[in-house]
């Protein structure tokens, strides 16, 4: 490792290590039912401390847009992990989901500085400037050389060196590095040019098909066409990708539609483009924060304004240029990250959140409103330093620091969740009909399940925003519908007439009658 990547190293190590905070949770907290299922229970919908980390030092915490998992480091260098593991992607040897943070054993001599998380994969960076990952490999997301296994369940090392940092896409992994000319290297799915070599590596599956798949890149490799700047910032919603360089200036690349790579049309980008509204006199600072979601990003630039661009809500035109955000003008942005459809943002002495929701994430109470077109105050959390923010599929996570909020923080409701293999207590029925129905939903999800086991393409659109088949709505609501259609059909044809009935959207409808509680114990 260079001497100077070292050092850097060093000096944020010494300057974290004391920057500790408790770590608070809202959103889901069914890992297996999110994106699934709708009017899932267990939601959290107010900040809420989790129990085997209260008094733990949290000063890292990371998800991902398409994520249902995960990760927390401490002060100590320990990395832990919770939630969905159906691909190993919690590190832990197994794929059994955890509703508990757990230590990543596997890396426990190692010191773990900062972590990213895709949809089924998380990466991790050491205190020297390795990198170890784990979950699932099917497109080479992992960066290890290799798709011979696709799933990893341990860490397994990547094959970069000197990295300073690292995030994840939905499939797609992008470290930064100390070594000169490869200050951003990339693995994983190439679809959509997301990973910035130029290509989406498509090609027919065989001659005489016309199905297309995508050339997995299982080793990470630089981009050729940025090899002349240095990259300092970088941030991967699902399917794009967001990098700022030592000059302040923005590239974009990847997935191009709802103009969420903000060049004012909705064409993918195979390489890196420099967008247009961030040079002369609004080149961004060398605070600056970044952040992308499923079909949106943002950064703040000159002054401290946040500029947005993509999908920002579900009705309206989109933003398909970089536009401030006048809601946050004036306030002083530390910390950003965005969700599917969701925001969170740590200013001055406040926690700000808005966004489209369902599971509580926004924070806002069991008496405040779901979702917010416009930013507001998280107000439980006012007063409160926030050091950090992560958002993922419908959940999101604050580092507080707990200087002097000892009362308030004691004041919030704390989360035990379930031990590995304890029965999870099955919600009151209402009424007869819920009672009757139960064996029913139950072999609905149960079929549903095996089918997204068998069919990987409907579960990531399930899991995700609207253009993960083809980049398509339409397609993926297509693909939803054929999926489940099999499921019907594996079932007896009595029930497949009842799920004909419910009108709007019947795969989903299925568990919306448990009720949503308002509030966790």
């Amino acid at each position: 490792m260079s001497s100077s990547s070292s050092s850097a190293l060093k000096e944020e190590k010494e300057d974290e290590a004391v920057k500790g905070g408790e770590l608070l949770f809202c959103g889901a907290t069914c890992w297996d039912m999110i994106g699934r299922k709708k009017g899932i229970d267990g939601n959290l919908v107010s900040p809420t401390r989790l129990r085997p980390l209260i008094g733990v030092d949290i000063r890292y915490v990371v998800s991902g847009c398409a994520s249902c998992h995960c990760v927390a480091l401490d002060v100590e260098g320990r990395c832990y992990t919770w939630g969905r593991n159906d691909k190993g992607q919690l590190g832990h040897g197994d794929t059994i989901q955890r509703d508990r943070p757990t230590v990543v054993s596997g890396l426990s001599k190692y010191k773990i500085l900062k972590a990213g998380s895709g949809r089924s994969h998380t990466v991790v960076v050491t205190d020297d400037g390795n990198s170890l990952a784990f979950g699932w490999n099917k497109h080479g997301q992992l960066g290890v050389g290799s798709v011979r296994n696709e799933i990893e369940s341990s860490p397994v090392r990547c094959l970069v060196s000197e990295v300073t940092y690292t995030t994840c896409g939905g499939d797609f992994t992008v470290w930064l590095s100390s070594v000169e000319g490869s200050s951003i290297l990339t693995a994983g799915l190439p679809q959509y040019g997301q990973l910035g070599h130029g290509t989406d590596n498509e090609y027919n599956s065989k001659d005489s098909s016309v199905r297309l798949v995508y050339e997995a890149q299982p080793r990470p490799r630089a981009i050729a066409s940025l090899a002349g700047e240095t990259i300092v910032k970088v941030a991967c919603g699902t399917n794009h990708t967001v990098a700022v360089d030592k000059n302040g200036y923005v590239y974009t690349w990847g997935y191009g539609g709802y103009g969420r790579l903000g060049h004012r049309e909705q064409k993918d980008e195979w390489a890196p483009r420099r967008v247009d509204v961030f040079q002369n006199r609004n080149v961004l600072p060398p605070d600056a924060i970044i952040s992308a979601g499923s079909v949106n990003s943002a950064c703040t630039a000159a002054g401290g304004q946040l500029y947005m661009w993509g999908k920002l809500k579900n009705n309206g035109d989109d933003w398909m240029y970089p536009k401030p955000l006048m809601d946050l003008s004036g306030w002083n942005l530390r910390c950003m990250d965005s969700g599917g459809m969701h925001h969170f943002v740590g200013a001055d002495s406040s926690c700000i959140s808005w966004g489209q929701a369902q599971n509580g994430e926004l924070g806002y109470g069991p008496m405040g409103q779901k979702s917010s077109a416009v930013p507001k105050k998280v107000d439980i959390l006012e007063g409160m330093h926030v050091m950090s923010v992560a958002c993922g599929t419908a959940h999101s996570m604050v580092i507080v620091d707990r200087t002097n909020v000892a009362d308030q923080l004691e004041q919030l409701d704390v989360y035990d969740g379930k031990a590995i293999g304890e029965v999870p207590k099955q919600p009151a029925k209402k009424g007869a009909k819920g009672a009757d129905n139960s064996k029913k939903r139950k072999n609905a999800k149960d079929s549903s399940d095996e089918d997204e086991e068998e069919d990987e393409d409907t579960e990531e659109s399930d899991n995700t925003d609207e253009d993960q088949v083809n980049g398509k709505a339409g397609v993926k609501r297509a693909g939803r519908g054929r999926g489940r259609a099999s499921a019907s059909k594996n079932s007896s044809s009595g029930r497949g007439r009842g799920r004909g009935r419910t009108p709007a959207s019947p795969p989903v409808k299925s568990s919306g009658k448990r009720g949503r509680p308002r509030k966790s114990s």
